[in-house]
């Protein structure tokens, strides 16, 4: 019975330190959101440079199970936030952020070769706009679930990466349930709120073309790298760059 009072006593000690976090007057709340075959831990280099600048920093561990799963996920974080926010989507992040980023609180939207989904817009149905990649001829399922072969970790997913790195993203990747290709994005935030895209110009994931377009319509602030898909590992100073950017905007 003590444990659980403990944990009741810490739970509620998180829960009041991080709604008080981003008040009026002071810097937003940066919040990551990762893709598909990755997680949180990929924005580090990110998240340690921004608390050293005192930011209040949070990265979202999506279960990739649907959107509206993820979209709910992120909202729990943005919920325990007083003041603003900035909304960091990666790759499958960006369907993400787009529907979370219509909280009031959310100021901005940054997209790193992320999708920026039209309302009734799906993973597959945005893809049309642009060629494809090879994506596909490394991806196998598992009870319904898909994963990213090691090969593909190399040769289209983290190809600038070290072969370590490679390895790392390989075994702690989190898989996608093979519906959410499918699902739908609604009334989309980067009709209201300011958005920022970062173009990975070597993407072998998501088609630097797609990214382009995109970026274009959502009359995004954007700026092109020459980085494969995986930019905030490769180029961490130039995403970090564009994200304090973001959160410095006069909103």
């Amino acid at each position: 019975m003590k444990t659980v009072h403990t944990l009741l006593l810490l739970s509620s000690m998180f829960a009041t330190e991080v709604s008080g976090q981003s008040g009026d007057g002071e810097k937003p709340t940066i919040i990551f959101v990762h893709g598909i075959w990755a997680d949180g831990s990929c924005f580090t280099q990110q998240i340690e440079q921004l608390q050293a600048k005192n930011y209040h920093v949070m990265s979202i561990q999506n279960g990739v199970t649907s959107l509206a799963d993820d979209v709910a996920e992120t909202q729990k974080a943005i919920d325990m936030v007083k003041g603003k926010v900035i909304l960091v989507g990666h790759s499958w992040g960006g369907m993400v952020i787009s529907q979370a980023g219509n909280d009031p609180k959310v100021v901005g939207l940054v997209y790193l070769a992320a999708y920026g989904p039209e309302k009734g817009e799906s993973v597959l149905s945005v893809s049309a706009n642009a060629p494809q990649t090879e994506l596909t001829k490394y991806l196998v399922t598992s009870g319904g679930t898909v994963f990213i072969t090691e090969e593909g970790v190399k040769k289209v997913f983290a190809d600038d990466q070290s072969a370590q790195k490679q390895a790392l993203l390989y075994a702690t990747q989190t898989p996608a349930v093979h519906t959410v290709f499918d699902d739908k994005g609604g009334e989309p935030a980067w009709k209201t709120k300011p958005s920022w895209y970062i173009v990975a110009k070597n993407d072998k994931t998501i088609h630097p073309d797609l990214e382009r377009f995109m970026a274009k319509r959502m009359n995004a602030r954007t700026l092109e790298i020459p980085s494969a898909h995986v930019m905030m590992l490769s180029h961490p100073m130039e995403v970090l760059k564009v994200i304090e950017e973001a959160a410095n905007y006069k909103h």
